[in-house]
């Protein structure tokens, strides 16, 4: 078992072994612990899991969004990337401009019903075409408020400035290595309500030491089998962007999760992925000079990639 899968799988059996059962928001009830924190060393490659298959133009395609202060569906929607449209689809369906058929708590009715799958997925069809092709229903439905990418890029001051955290994060790894400083906060208590869900990864701090970039993430909430592979790689892939941006070596990956927990509904595919082996990390390739604001996913490349099968879940939403 590589290290990086090793230290997954570690968290999930201490779930299935240590945790309580709790409700939670969707009411799907989850099993969780609180407290877990997980290391990636990136130079033992990139930690893209492999007791299942996640995707790395998801998760790529999803930290260019927050990097270019994106907060809109459609560019993700461009590149197939379905991982936000449930928020953006629910806040349509509750609207007054919404006739369609009724869609309430349509991720649990989808799962038990299967008359009312065929209609959610061809409600969800209907909404992702028109965010693409529609430009004034795009800007009111496919928004979701001001989540990550708004508070990296664009967070309002007192005073009504705009602080760019990403730009003055750089300057200050570049200026003031040895800072406590290196701060980049998505937790903003004065929009929570503006926002389609409140950030998971709330805050996120790097760390310079023999020319070497660590990162660590505090990340509230955690789905375990269907966001922290995500959050891992995406993470990771952040710290290697900053990184090479500021000339240094990418270190570690520290991962340290609030409330982790599985949901009630996942522990059939968590026990399937738990059943599997690992191969051998993969490893990342940036195959352009261009600034990592000006990257796109076309220039990264993921060698030696080798997993076992993606395994389906349901998403809470």
């Amino acid at each position: 078992m590589n290290s990086f899968d090793n230290a997954y799988h570690d968290l999930m059996n201490r779930v299935i072994v240590e945790g309580t059962t709790k409700t939670d928001r969707t009411n799907t009830g989850t099993k969780s612990v609180f407290g877990h924190q997980m290391r990636f060393d990136l130079n033992e490659g990139f930690p893209l899991l492999t007791t299942k298959k996640v995707s790395f133009k998801l998760v790529a395609t999803e930290l260019i969004w927050f990097l270019r202060g994106d907060t809109n569906i459609k560019y993700l929607l461009q590149y197939n990337n379905n991982i936000w449209n449930e928020w953006a689809f629910k806040k349509y369906v509750e609207s007054e401009d919404y006739r369609g058929p009724d869609m309430t708590n349509f991720g649990h009715r989808a799962l038990e019903d299967e008359e009312f799958n065929e209609q959610y997925k061809a409600e969800m069809k209907s909404f992702k075409e028109r965010v693409l092709n529609d430009d004034a229903f795009s800007k009111k439905f496919g928004t979701l408020g001001n989540v990550y990418g708004k508070q990296w890029r664009h967070w309002f001051g007192p005073d009504g400035e705009v602080i760019d955290q990403i730009e003055n994060l750089i300057d200050g790894i570049k200026n003031k290595p040895d800072s406590r400083r290196h701060i980049v906060s998505a937790w903003n208590p004065a929009e929570i309500e503006t926002m389609a869900l409140p950030p998971c990864h709330t805050l996120f701090q790097f760390y310079v030491a023999d020319g070497t970039l660590s990162l660590q993430l505090y990340q509230r909430s955690g789905d375990i089998f269907l966001g922290i592979p995500f959050n891992i790689a995406s993470y990771s892939l952040l710290l290697a962007l900053v990184a090479r941006e500021c000339g240094l070596k990418p270190g570690e990956f520290v991962h340290t999760i609030g409330d982790a927990h599985i949901y009630s509904n996942h522990f059939d595919a968590v026990n399937t992925q738990l059943s599997r082996t690992s191969y051998d990390a993969p490893e990342l390739k940036i195959n352009s000079d261009k600034s990592m604001f000006e990257l796109e996913y076309e220039d990264f490349e993921i060698a030696g990639y080798e997993s076992h099968p993606a395994i389906k879940a349901p998403i809470a939403v």
